[in-house]
């Protein structure tokens, strides 16, 4: 029975009895009770249970080329096995990524890239080891202070395939003609996506067949890309990743370090060859989110209508690969204007090539919108609920076709009574309590709704009224393992304790990566198909033994414009003697479709709002301009928020489904919660004191 292509219909009501339902974490157990084997604690076959141990070599120069590796020293420490440089790492086939070019030449593009792995019998000994090599550089002049230069250009495309430019209509002429304008420049900063787990992986080649354990959003991903590279056949690279301790977007393409070990283990037939990287390491090696520098023009008229959005927006980039963040494409869709204007234009640096961060794009472009908006509103003299209501727009901005599900206006109606928004008063700076001015603020967020297609699953009919299903997906501490049991168990009409599941693992039918808020919606559409097919081949009372596999095809409706929406409200303290900022409210009300567990959605809807206050109040990296380092790369300097910082905060989501963007209903939810939540966090600190921040985090310096 081989893989056949599906129509997918979506879930009927009537076969609804698991999916919406509160089910605990499949994998909670083994987690609390640390059975669960991430990447590089397995130690079954073929990782064997003294695996070698890799550590890396960074360069201390941020541009240049290395002239002689010295190795001796490193070499003659106990316990180590060989020092890989440029010269006598294994040569890979050519390819069109410089990332994961490793050790292939002498060329230093960026300050930390990688220019030797020690291969050692503990990681001791590496670590050691790796501070004996010696490196000798021709250092050059590089640029890493993010600044206009005579380089800057307009890529064609921003991130993934979205035009750098739109225009429609005169805006300058309707600037002109407005009677209120908003021109100001937002500014977000460098943020790293620091999951729990760091990036990490165990490799083992037998000389024909190379098997990766992956902290990875992908395994399928990680074997399409390595395989041709390493100049293997698909079916020569295994990869699993049974258990990965987040990743934010940062493991949703592989990285040099997953290269690195690869190349090493190529080395070692026979031996797996371990690496985890370092925190420290992981500033320069595993992504991060660009600055961004956003110019918005909004011209309203008296009764605070759009009449004109402009949104230019500058950010760096790699010389050595391009990275554009689709900053300004949110602004493309939001608010009703017939006139609208937006682009990119990117700095290419001597840096390390940014990469996803939870709402690549969404989480800087709403900020300075949503920032932009609230100014505008108190230009206009209205409330900032009011502004918003009234440039709903009827269809999508940008396509002009209708929306799905338009949610904003109810997120924003509802957050506004639970939140108490009708006692906040009109005015900044009008509420004093003790020594801590207060004031509250709103932001809209946004998502747009992705279905990945190339997604396959397998359903096989096991004893006792059992079903075995199979993904390549990876959960990535989200919850996929739960949903996607819920999910099959309606799919095939019985309680989700008869469901066998099976993911993480390139053996398996095909997924795309867990990213984009995407997952659940694409893997669920591929078990619903195949469900469908299956109950159409074999009926609801299967022979043990028979089996489906399908793809979903057709699963989205391509006549309607597909996004999640929201609105984030948070009460700021703003010490008037110190500046200290403090946040003891946070809501969030979304509409994002049908969600399939609420206590995995409401988990992650949580963990958003956290991640947004810790943008809006604590993550900045610094990049030194003179040598290129990273200087803040560890958490003791990249502060993120922590209990304390954490006071009531609060989500919920509308009551609604949405069958148009997938055949569970639902629209994805793993980023919206980041979305708006910084900017909602920036208009409160306006209110409290009529001090208006422009750009992130928001500080204490800034009120005083």
């Amino acid at each position: 029975m081989s893989a056949v292509e599906q129509p997918v219909t979506p879930l009927e009501r009537d076969a609804i009895r698991s999916v919406g339902t509160a089910h605990p974490r499949v994998d909670g157990p083994l987690k609390v009770a640390g059975r669960a084997a991430y990447a590089v604690e397995h130690r079954e076959a073929p990782y064997d249970a003294r695996p070698l141990h890799a550590w890396l070599v960074q360069s201390t120069v941020a541009r240049g080329r290395v002239l002689a590796v010295d190795a001796a020293r490193a070499v003659a420490h106990p316990g180590v096995v060989s020092v890989l440089d440029h010269t006598s790492a294994p040569r890979l086939q050519e390819g069109e990524d410089r990332e994961l070019e490793v050790l292939q030449d002498d060329r230093v593009d960026f300050r930390g890239q990688i220019v030797a792995v020690v291969l050692a019998e503990t990681s001791e000994a590496a670590r050691e080891a790796a501070g004996l090599v010696e490196v000798a550089y021709d250092e050059q002049s590089h640029q890493a202070a993010f600044e206009e230069t005579e380089d800057t250009y307009e890529p064609e495309t921003v991130n993934p395939e979205m035009p750098a430019r739109t225009e429609e209509g005169d805006v300058d002429g309707a600037l002109a003609g407005a009677a209120v304008v908003v021109d100001a420049t937002y500014e977000t900063p460098v943020e790293h996506n620091n999951p729990l787990e760091p990036h990490a992986a165990i490799a083992h080649w037998d000389g024909e067949v190379l098997t990766l354990a992956d902290s990875t959003q992908g395994v399928h991903p990680v074997a399409q890309t390595l395989a041709p590279l390493l100049g293997l056949e698909q079916a020569q690279l295994h990869v699993v990743a049974p258990y990965v301790g987040g990743g934010f977007g940062s493991k949703g393409v592989p990285h040099a370090p997953e290269m690195a070990v690869v190349l090493a283990a190529m080395t070692q037939p026979g031996r797996a060859v371990r690496l985890a990287v370092t925190r420290q390491q992981m500033f320069a090696l595993t992504g991060h989110r660009t600055p961004t520098r956003s110019h918005f023009r909004l011209g309203a008229d008296a009764d605070g209508r759009l009449v004109a959005i402009e949104h230019e927006v500058l950010e760096p980039t790699s010389r050595w690969k391009e990275f554009g963040e689709q900053t300004a494409a949110p602004t493309r869709m939001m608010y009703a204007a017939r006139n609208r204007r937006t682009g990119h234009r990117l700095v290419p640096l001597d840096v390390a090539v940014p990469s996803w961060m939870r709402a690549p794009g969404e989480m800087p472009g709403m900020f300075a919108h949503e920032v932009a908006m609230d100014e505008l509103a108190v230009a206009c003299g209205l409330d900032p609920i009011e502004l918003r209501v009234r440039n709903e727009p009827d269809v999508d901005p940008e396509t002009g076709k209708p929306f799905s599900r338009r949610g904003l206006v109810d997120c924003l109606r509802r957050g506004a009574e639970r939140f108490g928004w009708s006692e906040r008063p009109a005015e900044a700076r009008a509420t004093l309590e003790g020594d801590w001015w207060v004031g509250t603020g709103v932001a809209a967020a946004t998502y747009p709704a992705m279905l990945n297609p190339g997604n396959e699953a397998r359903i096989s009919a096991a004893d006792g009224g059992h079903y075995d299903v199979a993904i390549g997906a990876v959960d990535i501490g989200t919850g996929a393992r739960t949903v996607l049991q819920q999910i099959a168990a309606d799919a095939l009409g019985v309680d989700a304790s008869c469901i066998r599941l099976r993911i993480a693992d390139t053996d398996l039918p095909p997924a795309t990566v867990a990213g984009g808020s995407s997952g659940t919606a694409s893997w669920g559409a591929a078990i619903v198909a195949t469900a469908q097919r299956f109950r159409a081949d074999h009926g609801d009372a299967p022979d043990p033994g028979v089996w489906t596999q399908a793809e979903a095809t057709d699963a989205q409706s391509e006549d309607h414009a597909l996004h999640s929406f929201g609105a984030s409200f948070a009460e700021v303290r703003v010490h008037r003697w110190t500046g200290e900022v403090r946040v003891p409210r946070l809501l969030g009300v979304y509409s994002v479709g049908r969600v399939i567990n609420p206590v995995t959605a409401r988990s992650q809807l949580i963990g958003g709002l956290v991640m947004g206050m810790s943008v809006g109040l604590f993550e900045e990296s610094y990049r030194d301009p003179r040598t290129g380092h990273v200087v803040t790369q560890d958490l003791a300097t990249y502060h993120v928020a922590s209990h304390a910082d954490v006071r009531d905060l609060q989500v919920e989501w509308l009551d609604e489904e949405d069958p148009l963007a997938s055949p569970v209903g639902g629209r994805g939810i793993g980023e919206i919660g980041v979305v708006g939540t910084a900017a909602s966090i920036a208009n409160a600190a306006f209110h409290a004191t009529g001090t208006r921040v422009r750009s992130i985090p928001v500080t204490a310096d800034r009120f005083l």
